[in-house]
């Protein structure tokens, strides 16, 4: 997700966060009943279907003080960030109403997934009163950017963790500024929750291995598309593609999965689906090698759009499969 996107919808967004209280549980009381996407029912539909559908449930690992599913909710196509292109980010942004949003959190919820990697964009507090209101739970893991206020997420929204967000850290170490944001790390931490860090560089978790940083857990994803344009030209010898912020190199997950290995913190994989870029006969594939590639005390974050099949099903039986040898 770029900057410039993330930074205007996150500024938009927290007037939401202030609001969480009363406004937010008063909007969820008055909202008419959610529409059905394809593939996705409602919560109401999914009880009264309980006894002829079976739900796989996500083998769960330790995080922390509690259990977390292996498999965690992404953020990104809720809210518009498609990483294809501005047409796709449009389609996404006004398929996804709250209605829908709140149904895919139940959703998930019923196949045993309970964690969600949450971001600030948009009506997101709003969405996520109204889901807490209709009784769905997660823990919150939150990417937090520069722009936002973590003492106040932590105090309107009880999140389980806080992940400084991977633009930031990447911008940081490319920069040489590590050292600002190891302190936002230690302000985190004062806040009483768990500590994390995002990035798309294997270098990074490297790093801050090497230099004892106080942090309990690593967000990976496994293609490096924040690469500067030198770098873009050095790969390419020379050239450079168009849209150099999305660019997948087969290559690369293999370097953030041995990163992962190397420490004993949780990591949590994301972009194992190249952003959607792995085709339908690919994707099982993509799951078995992610898995078998990190931790079992490690998980992986993955967003769905299911705007034409149930890809929170799908992903959820691949990946219970998978988890359990079935």
């Amino acid at each position: 997700m770029s900057n410039t996107r993330r930074e205007f919808l996150q500024s938009s967004a927290a007037m939401a966060v202030g609001m969480m209280g009363g406004a937010a549980t008063a909007l969820a009381a008055q909202s008419p009943a959610p529409k059905t996407p394809a593939g996705a029912p409602t919560p109401a539909q999914s009880a009264a279907s309980s006894g002829s559908e079976a739900y796989v449930q996500i083998p769960k690992m330790k995080f922390g003080s509690v259990e977390v599913s292996r498999l965690v909710l992404g953020v990104n196509p809720l809210y518009g960030f498609s990483h294809f292109n501005t047409n796709f980010d449009d389609t996404m942004r006004e398929w996804y109403t709250q209605d829908r949003v709140c149904e895919v959190l139940h959703r998930a919820n019923s196949f045993g997934i309970n964690a969600f990697n949450y971001v600030n964009a948009e009506r997101a507090a709003l969405d996520m009163a109204r889901f807490r209101a209709e009784g769905g739970k997660m823990h919150l893991i939150i990417q937090v950017t520069a722009r936002d206020d973590a003492a106040g997420l932590v105090r309107d929204l009880k999140p389980l963790a806080l992940q400084r967000r991977g633009a930031e850290i990447d911008i940081a170490f490319v920069h040489g500024n590590m050292a600002s944001e190891r302190e936002w790390c230690k302000r985190a931490r004062d806040m009483g929750v768990m500590v994390g860090v995002g990035t798309h560089r294997p270098e990074v978790i490297d790093m801050v291995e090497d230099q004892g940083w106080d942090i309990d857990f690593y967000s990976g994803c496994v293609y490096n598309r924040d690469r500067s344009e030198a770098e873009w030209r050095q790969v390419f010898n020379g050239r450079l593609l168009e849209m150099p912020d999305e660019i997948y190199l087969q290559s690369d997950p293999e370097r953030m999965y041995k990163a992962m290995r190397q420490t004993r913190k949780p990591c949590f994989a994301f972009k194992v689906l190249a952003a959607g870029r792995i085709n339908n006969k690919g994707i099982a594939q993509a799951f078995r090698t992610a898995y078998s590639s990190i931790k079992p005390n490690d998980g992986v974050y993955v967003g769905v759009f299911p705007k034409f099949k149930d890809e929170i099903k799908e992903d959820a039986e691949i990946v219970h499969g998978i988890l359990t040898g079935a």
